[in-house]
């Protein structure tokens, strides 16, 4: 097998009855990022067509996402590793992993199997829903390295949990389990380690049998209303709901709903 095939595998990609699972697939190195592997789980994401009604996202073997791969950095390798120099004038955020899943509007459904630690953590920030492992180690200590939660983490934590908690977090930099992260509201559910996936599907089979259009708008009109005034949203809401009016979608889910049938949305 050469690099370029091992490399094609680090991000699995399923689409099964419009759900699509995306794998971190490096086990071997705790599923911790490589450059390769970031270009691909944003070209994995990018991949999720009007077909695609929810996304579970997920790591191969024990563990969620350790984090950026510092064995690579360190031996030039990986990401901030080389000798070129200047790469900060070079990158950019556009087509970063994070980026893409904020401005998706199919939902995402983090299954953290495992630990989750730097990067992996704010991966898994970036994801809409979150059902971690009782057991798994939520790694919070990016001021024990003298960093920041750099791919999103300080945009959401004070957003999911109030600007106290999020300066506990951050500031102390404990780690946390799977069920104390639950707790704090990191995380939607902690389940027992068998049961993370499974539940995770559970919940992305129950999204895809909504209406994919109205959900799509839901989770758009959510990030815009993070940055709008109250009247501004509301007015914004109005236009969205007038379109969805027009929809098939919803003639669908009155007709189905006078008729005592479960309904049968077509995204259309």
């Amino acid at each position: 097998m050469t690099d370029a095939d091992t490399a094609a595998d680090e991000v699995l990609y399923e689409v099964v009855d419009h759900v699509a699972t995306i794998t971190l697939n490096r086990p071997h190195r705790s599923n911790a990022i490589s450059m390769p592997m970031l270009d691909q789980l944003s070209q994995r994401l990018a991949e999720a067509d009007r077909d695609v009604r929810a996304i579970v996202l997920t790591g191969a073997g024990k563990a969620f996402c350790a984090g950026l791969d510092l064995k690579d950095a360190a031996s030039g390798t990986g990401i901030g590793g080389g000798s070129g120099g200047g790469g900060a004038a070079h990158f950019n955020t556009r087509n970063h992993p994070t980026t893409v899943m904020f401005e998706m509007d199919t939902p995402i459904i983090g299954a953290i199997n495992g630990a989750a630690a730097g990067f992996g953590l704010d991966i898994a920030l970036g994801c809409d829903l979150r059902i971690v492992s009782e057991d798994a180690k939520i790694v919070t200590g990016f001021a024990k390295r003298g960093v920041v939660p750099e791919s999103g983490g300080t945009w959401y934590l004070p957003r999911l949990l109030g600007w106290s908690k999020a300066a506990e977090i951050g500031f102390l930099g404990r780690t946390l389990s799977g069920a104390e992260a639950a707790h704090l509201g990191l995380a939607n559910r902690a389940v027992p380690a068998d049961q993370v996936l499974k539940t995770a599907c559970e919940w992305a089979t129950e999204i895809a049998a909504n209406a994919p259009l109205a959900v799509q708008s839901m989770k758009r009109l959510f990030r815009h209303g993070l940055t709008e005034d109250f009247p501004s949203h509301v007015h914004h809401v109005l236009l969205q709901t007038m379109l969805l009016f027009q929809s098939n979608d919803f003639r669908e889910g009155i007709t189905s709903f006078m008729e005592g049938r479960p309904p049968q949305f077509t995204g259309r």
